[in-house]
């Protein structure tokens, strides 16, 4: 009896838990693998704000077709060690939850491609579930894609402003012109809103937007003299 207990116990786990779990492991595989070559069709914000009514502009570009001052902006604004980290940048991390459990302004520690990893995968949100499957998004996409993919998608997800998704969108929104014509200036206007998309203006950027668009400006200068364009292909 004990053995034939146990032995159904052993079943219950294989059906299910295990077999669950390695079904969801391969569809992730699965997912992580198409949007390595296909367009990502829509994200959970873009949902949301479609159904709240609200115009979704977002036009998918190939990475050929953006301006490279603008992932040079991307990487000197958002994500510094984008070309030698693999998906996490430790440091960024530390600095975050130091500063957080001191109670000073909350500020995130997450990569291009742990943002790449929420908005094309999963949803907002600061979970535990959400940035557990955050992570595991991230490792698939670094062993998966390579740098370039991951930047190009960033590109075409990340939200400029209300309802506008991606460099093309947010090129037209502000500057009426294509992501593939931007100068310096509009790139690093365009950066300087992505931590608070609803609330700044690439268009007319005051007081600390202005501020910073004109360090990453500066700053993108030093991207395009120290080789990361190796590493997106530029």
């Amino acid at each position: 009896m004990a053995r034939g207990a146990r032995r159904g116990k052993s079943s219950w786990v294989v059906r299910f838990i295990v077999r669950p779990l390695l079904i969801l492991i391969a569809f992730t595989l699965l997912w992580v693998l198409l949007y390595r070559f296909v367009p990502v069709p829509f994200t959970v914000p873009m949902a949301k704000d479609f159904i709240a009514g609200k115009d979704v502009r977002r036009d998918w570009t190939s990475f050929s077709n953006i301006d490279p001052d603008l992932p040079r902006a991307v990487i000197a604004g958002e994500d510094g060690k984008f070309c030698s980290h693999f998906g996490f940048d430790t440091e960024a991390i530390s600095k975050a939850m130091e500063a957080n459990a001191e109670g000073r302004k909350l500020r995130g520690g997450s990569t291009v491609s742990q943002q790449v990893a929420k908005n094309a995968f999963l949803w907002p949100g600061r979970s535990w579930l959400r940035k557990g499957l955050e992570a595991y998004f991230t490792v698939l996409i670094e062993l998966m894609w390579d740098k370039k993919r991951i930047m190009e998608v960033y590109l075409n997800v990340a939200e400029f402003g209300i309802g506008v998704y991606g460099a093309e969108a947010a090129a037209q929104h502000y500057f009426d012109k294509s992501a593939k014509s931007l100068t310096r200036r509009e790139a690093a206007r365009l950066v300087a809103v992505l931590p608070s998309p609803i609330k700044r203006d690439a268009r007319n950027p005051r007081g600390y937007t202005a501020r910073y668009a004109k360090r990453i400006e500066r700053w993108t200068r030093v991207v395009d003299n120290e080789g990361f364009d190796a590493c997106l292909g530029l």
